[in-house]
């Protein structure tokens, strides 16, 4: 009952289910980007996937508070720098998101080749390496609220509520991503700047997360302006840029049916 009446407790838990909403983004625009490689049939059941495993690997990290506070024993030593369980988790999540935002941004721009076409990722595939990220940024998560809340009930809530919302709003930030191009190369960008302060946090040089999700905030805000200024210009203005899966060399306009050039 204390629970319902405690003012200082609803506060913790609001502050709490707004940090975790926050957190959930970077798992809502990865997994939303994962899933656009797969066929469109396949795509809202591979984010309905990916952020339910993202629930459970929470609430399992939770129910193991002891194990997940163990992690920041140190394992070992290099070069002077001491590295706990917990760093390497955010070290190696750090260093997948780094490759895996370069291959996308690469893939979008450049295409999967220069001749053929892009292959369709596999459905167990794309769902092993939400996994994967699921686990750093629960990680993170978890470790973030048993520092602000003391009350295991909290906790749960909190992020089974964050959750809920990630799942609800998982297919319109889906779709607002894969319709604007700058905004998916944004959202890459994003990745990147994350999995480098994954990897500073994993050695030991910790980021305030205002430095890292300010600049993310102030680019959306900026992007959301250019957003509005392209669609009152959209009549009349040039058509906006579209990413390709494949770059395809078009026939030159002088070339001939049989094959020779016209002159100019």
């Amino acid at each position: 009952m204390e629970l319902l009446t405690s003012p200082e407790l609803w506060i913790a838990f609001a502050t709490l289910l707004l940090l975790e909403i926050v957190l959930g983004i970077d798992n809502i625009v990865f997994i939303s980007i994962l899933a656009g490689r797969l066929p469109e049939h396949q795509q809202a059941r591979a984010r309905t996937i990916g952020i339910s495993l993202a629930l459970i690997t929470r609430l399992l990290l939770l129910a193991s508070l002891s194990w997940v506070i163990g992690l920041t024993a140190p394992l070992f030593t290099v070069v002077g720098q001491e590295i706990s369980g917990r760093d390497l988790i955010l070290l190696l999540g750090g260093l997948f998101l780094l490759v895996k935002a370069t291959y996308e941004i690469h893939e979008h721009l450049e295409g999967a080749d220069h001749s053929g076409g892009r292959k369709t990722a596999s459905f167990a595939g794309v769902i092993v390496q939400i996994l994967i990220l699921d686990v750093v940024f629960s990680l993170d998560s978890v470790i973030t609220a048993v520092g602000m809340v003391n009350e295991l009930t909290i906790m749960v809530a909190a992020v089974i509520i964050a959750m809920i919302i990630m799942l609800v709003s998982a297919g319109t930030v889906s779709a607002f991503v894969n319709r604007h191009p700058t905004v998916k190369m944004l959202a890459l960008s994003f990745l990147l700047l994350i999995g480098g302060s994954l990897i500073a946090e994993g050695l030991g040089q910790h980021i305030p997360k205002g430095y890292v999700y300010g600049p993310i905030a102030f680019s959306i805000f900026v992007e959301f302006l250019n957003l509005r200024l392209r669609s009152r210009q959209s009549k009349g203005g040039a058509a906006p840029v579209s990413l390709h899966p494949t770059f395809v060399k078009e026939p030159s306009a002088a070339a001939t049916p049989g094959g020779g050039t016209t002159s100019p």
